[in-house]
């Protein structure tokens, strides 16, 4: 049997990143609400159980809870309210807004377990964020590790495999956090690292020929990581059952319709219908400068070209493929367990007019990014696709800062590919999250030659992030800045001024618009 941690979400900005490095130990993991019960936890049956931190203090009449049955069901890693929590519910003493934020010094006491591999007395650095802290331990625990400011910084239960710590081992700022995260998995939970790419395929291919049988499947290929690893997905568990529809909207970059024919009908003998709909997107954008219109029309226009395309090309599917990935079933609802291949009849897709009755593959709803880009390298998608930055659903058209056209969409998308080009060439485009070139609706006075101009001004972005949440701009060295200036100045028609961006998220969004 499969290992997998349970985590109890109370509300922490870092839960996320907990369920991240669970997995990157190679254990499989999931978020759930603290509303799931003790016999509905009982019937999931978890190696072990995180809780995770919180905002809210236990003394909140509002503050969520935990069913003291669920201590008994798996090993217990109780993390700051999680702690707090524990510590509440088995009679120990929390002190109310003694707040402590930031970098801590924590000193070992009693190693072993969670620390094993520390030495006692040993001091290491941690994360700390909280208002409330355990003053004083229940009956039947023992303090574990202290700091300057919390004598309680961590504890155990002396008998039953419970463990709680009042800093934060998932966060990067805990330098030692993945060792007490390993520790608790295998010392503890005597977890098994079986969550691989490998493993996860060879899952996904049963589960979805057990579904599909022999049924028509359709797909919507952006081209995009997501898009591109299900449809990967599907296609070897499935083959010719398979048809993936790419909608060439106009607003995409360069050579990216010639990209994705090549290298899915091609390369991998998928059955690809391309549709080229730019008359029809940029007839319907035509004047529009607002780019909450420009999203709405784009949308609306993509779910006709593609019902469209539908009707013609997969009659009789009765599946569609969804690269819904973790993060979106966490945000956008409490995720209820079950088979990662999840089907919902008669499901309102992305806006999807309601007659249209497919039932949806989601062969990606149990990862996160990186491991998405993983599975695609397992599945032998080449580097170019697997590593490729984030690109809006809408295009190109959120980066012409005014209304879109041609000559505009010319101009941006042969910048964009020559800044992109220059960075791959720097060795720069792994270290980077996302870069895109934005034109601005500003024109500036410049001299090419011995003429005057009066040219666009092109924005340069480059963002380093993990999740897209936050981000910081990236330092380029300043004669490949320089260089790329230089080019696109020199061979874009229309750009005589290039600047770039060093606002960082937040108080600035990635994208402009």
């Amino acid at each position: 049997m499969i290992s997998r941690i349970l985590i109890i979400d109370y509300g922490s900005q870092f839960t996320q990143l907990i369920a991240r490095r669970v997995r990157e130990a190679r254990v499989y993991s999931e978020i759930h609400p603290p509303s799931r019960t003790a016999d509905w936890i009982r019937d999931w049956a978890p190696t072990g159980i995180i809780l995770s931190g919180g905002p809210n203090s236990v003394y909140a009449a509002d503050a969520p809870r935990l069913d003291p049955e669920v201590l008994d069901i798996a090993p217990v890693l109780a993390i700051c309210y999680g702690m707090q929590l524990v510590a509440h519910m088995a009679g120990g003493v929390v002190q109310r807004g003694a707040r402590e934020y930031g970098r801590a010094a924590v000193r070992v006491i009693d190693p072993g377990a969670l620390f094993a591999g520390f030495d006692a007395g040993e001091s290491f650095e941690v994360w700390a964020s909280h208002g409330d802290h355990v003053d004083a331990p229940p009956e039947g625990f023992v303090v574990t590790a202290t700091s300057a400011g919390n004598p309680v910084t961590a504890m155990r239960h002396e008998s039953r495999p419970i463990h709680c710590v009042q800093f934060h081992p998932e966060v990067a700022h805990t330098p030692r956090g993945s060792e007490i995260v390993a520790n608790f998995l295998f010392e503890i939970c005597h977890a098994k690292p079986t969550w691989t790419p490998g493993a996860f395929i060879e899952d996904e291919i049963r589960r979805i020929r057990q579904l599909v049988g022999g049924q028509k499947v359709i797909c919507g290929l952006s081209g995009g990581v997501d898009s591109s690893v299900a449809a990967a997905l599907v296609h070897r568990a499935i083959g010719d059952q398979l048809t993936c529809v790419f909608v060439d909207t106009g607003l995409m970059r360069l050579h990216e319709r010639e990209q994705v024919e090549r290298m899915f009908r091609s390369s991998m003998g998928m059955h690809l219908v391309s549709v080229d709909a730019t008359a029809r997107f940029l007839g319907a954008l035509a004047g529009v400068e607002d780019p909450e219109q420009k999203r709405k029309i784009i949308g609306h226009t993509f779910i006709d070209v593609f019902e469209d395309a539908t009707a013609e090309h997969a009659v009789g599917a009765a599946f569609l493929v969804q690269g819904t990935l973790y993060p979106d079933v966490i945000e956008s609802a409490a995720p209820s367990g079950g088979p990662s291949v999840t089907i919902k009849t008669h499901h309102n897709v992305g806006g999807l007019k309601p007659d249209m009755t497919f039932a949806l593959i989601e062969p990606l709803r149990e990862l996160f990014k990186d491991e998405v880009r993983h599975v695609g390298r397992e599945l032998g998608l080449p580097e170019e696709m697997v590593g490729r930055h984030p690109f809006p659903g809408p295009g190109l058209a959120i980066r012409i800062l005014s209304d879109v056209d041609e000559t505009k969409l010319g101009v941006l998308r042969k910048a964009d590919a020559i800044y992109l080009e220059e960075i791959r060439r720097a060795g720069l485009y792994d270290d980077i999250w996302q870069a895109f070139a934005v034109l601005l609706p500003v024109r500036s006075v410049g001299v090419m030659g011995d003429e005057r101009t009066y040219d666009h001004v092109l924005g340069l972005r480059a963002v380093t992030s993990t999740d897209g949440m936050t981000a910081d701009w990236f330092p380029f060295p300043h004669d490949v800045l320089a260089h790329i200036s230089n080019r696109i100045i020199r061979e874009v028609d229309g750009v005589n001024r290039v600047v770039y961006d060093v606002s960082s998220k937040p108080p600035a969004t990635i994208e402009w618009e």
